[in-house]
């Protein structure tokens, strides 16, 4: 039954005005920060909220969702108002072209429940279409061609959440995002500087170049009000006319044209056919905390709670944070649960997946057996195991809860920063490129390195598998921690790190996202860690016969912290628009 809170007030186009009037990137509150202050060991004190929290990568969507809040709206409302206002202001994650997961706890009812808006293939999808003639995978055909996009999600399933769980109407939670695209907002640096670097993905498409660059081809600069016409007038159709306009009205038409003038799959039927999905959330249990995560086709649920399950033998709080031994565990369970991904996962509507198998508490038991405490074990020694029985990158996450015991916690994407980088002609929005997360063939990775099989092999009208990991934790029936994050194969540790951080290491919330993250997925064999990690236990780690490498920063897992009734919002410095706002 939806959660009743009092009709809120339409106090959107005031907000955004004002906020267009001031000079917005020196607003982002104490939660953003320097990272590499962050990597040095400083400390922040997290947002803090008496009545709710919003944490989201963008400060503008995070104010839309904390006015829903403020003015009386609940968690989901909030949620799906910053869900479309982030399709305007950061269209190199947010979007209506692609599709994502979202999990909603609403503590009054006990339920904790998984909204699958995943995108699907095209009816006319097979599985060798992304290999040569000599049978080959050939990863441009999956990353930046119109048959690179699955059917969207994003719409039918914010649409779907909005009215089974929120108070407001469709266009009632869409007019702040239609505000920014048709009046604008000023540009951040990240805006400004991602567009340079994706500048020659972006100049080949006329529709993509005509959003993303001036008439004359130059760059727009930070501060610039950025208007985004076309985007507007779509979402002011699917305000009118409701979420199906997007699939079966004058915006499915313009997709199905774009698709018929470039030799694309996907029709006008995948559009009218498509519908999202609830589903049971994955469930494992973690020192007395019930941890709630994205069930298939999302891998992340499955493998969050393996990893916590192995995790779960070791005194994790006493050999210490980031220690080498803590590290070497955490790496050893990361091996056997992405080696197990390749093997086993898929959409579940099309393949079996042991999932019973995959969360016991026994099967862990098995793995950690053969864990030796001071080597490495080899990732060509490490094979999916057997976990009976079976059962019947760019990214952006968000998390927001109320003071009325609901939370949510939402992770979705395009795929690459981008996606395919083709911008739908006269609609204004950039198509996905999530067919590449399917297996363009078996045992090749794909763009983030991840082996899959034949569970996750290409088939008409199946959902590909994902890494999203949206995250709900809690005690005693009360919500406690929501989190998730963006990253592509590195979602899930990132998100698995942020979970021991605050129940293992009794760190704060803002804490707990800021401090230096590790990632290991079986293969390639070596520890990815970002700088902070001090030098003498990477020499430890090493001498154990692990091969550590050095990368860029992981993730930006944007999270909320319940503490005796008080919110604690946490926003992840590795994206510098991120924004915790409470009240």
């Amino acid at each position: 039954m939806p959660i009743v809170h009092s009709r809120p007030r339409r106090l959107w186009r005031r907000t955004i005005r004002l906020l267009i009037a001031t000079t917005l990137v020196t607003s982002v509150p104490l939660a953003v920060a320097d990272s590499r202050a962050i990597l040095e060991g400083e400390r922040f004190h997290p947002e803090v909220g008496a009545h709710g929290m919003v944490a989201t990568s963008h400060f503008l969507a995070s104010q839309v969702a904390h006015d829903v809040l403020a003015d009386g709206g609940n968690a989901v409302d909030a949620a799906v108002t910053a869900g479309f206002a982030l399709a305007v202001t950061q269209p190199r994650s947010g979007n209506i072209g692609g599709g994502g997961f979202m999990l909603i706890s609403d503590e009054k009812s006990g339920k904790v429940i998984a909204i699958d808006y995943r995108e699907k293939a095209p009816s006319a999808a097979y599985e060798t279409m992304f290999q040569n003639d000599a049978g080959e995978a050939v990863p441009r055909l999956s990353r930046f061609t119109h048959n690179a996009s699955g059917v969207p999600g994003t719409v039918a399933g914010l649409a779907l959440a909005l009215d089974q769980y929120g108070t407001l109407s469709l266009a009632e939670a869409l007019a702040p995002a239609i505000d920014l695209a048709e009046n604008g907002f000023p540009l951040p640096q990240r805006f400004v500087d991602g567009i340079e670097q994706a500048r020659e993905r972006l100049e080949k498409w006329p529709a993509t170049r005509a959003k993303f660059f001036k008439p004359d081809g130059s760059r727009y600069d930070v501060g610039d009000i950025y208007r985004q016409p076309d985007l507007a007038a779509t979402l002011k159709r699917i305000a009118d006319k409701g979420p199906r306009e997007f699939y079966e009205g004058e915006t499915a038409r313009l997709i199905a044209a774009e698709m018929q003038d470039h030799d694309g799959l996907m029709t006008r039927e995948d559009l009218a056919a498509y519908q999202p999905t609830i589903r049971e959330p994955s469930h494992g249990t973690y020192r007395g905390y019930d941890v709630y995560a994205m069930s298939p086709p999302s891998s992340g649920g499955v493998h969050i709670v393996q990893m916590l399950n192995i995790l779960e033998g070791y005194d994790i709080g006493a050999m210490g944070f980031n220690s080498a031994d803590t590290i070497h565990v955490m790496a050893e369970a990361m091996k056997r649960a992405y080696a197990d991904r390749s093997k086993y996962l898929g959409d579940t509507d099309f393949v079996d997946v042991p999932l019973e198998g995959l969360t016991s508490k026994a099967y862990a038991d098995e793995l950690r057996a053969e864990i030796p405490l001071d080597q490495a074990t080899p990732s060509t020694e490490i094979a999916p195991g057997k976990p009976l029985p079976y059962e019947s990158n760019e990214t952006t996450h968000f998390s927001i809860a109320d003071d009325n015991g609901l939370a949510v916690s939402n992770t979705y994407t395009i795929n690459f920063s981008y996606g395919s980088g083709i911008v739908v002609e006269g609609a204004g929005f950039l198509l996905n490129n999530e067919m590449d997360d399917f297996s363009a063939k078996p045992g090749v990775p794909n763009a983030y390195g991840l082996i899959g099989g034949e569970a996750n092999k290409v088939e008409p009208n199946k959902r590909m598998l994902s890494s999203m990991t949206p995250t709900i934790v809690k005690k005693d029936g009360h919500n406690v921690l929501i989190t998730g994050s963006p990253g592509g194969s590195r979602i899930i540790t990132t998100t698995l790190q942020v979970l021991m951080n605050v129940i293992d290491h009794d760190m704060n919330v803002q804490t707990a996202v800021s401090v230096p993250r590790i990632h290991h997925q079986w293969l390639p064999d070596e520890i990815r860690i970002e700088q902070g990690i001090s030098p003498d236990t990477i020499a430890l780690l090493e001498a154990m016969g692990h091969t550590v490498s050095q990368q860029d920063a992981m993730g930006a897992a944007q999270s909320i912290l319940i503490d005796d009734g008080t919110f604690y919002g946490g926003a992840d410095p590795r994206r510098s628009t991120s924004s915790a706002m409470g009240l």
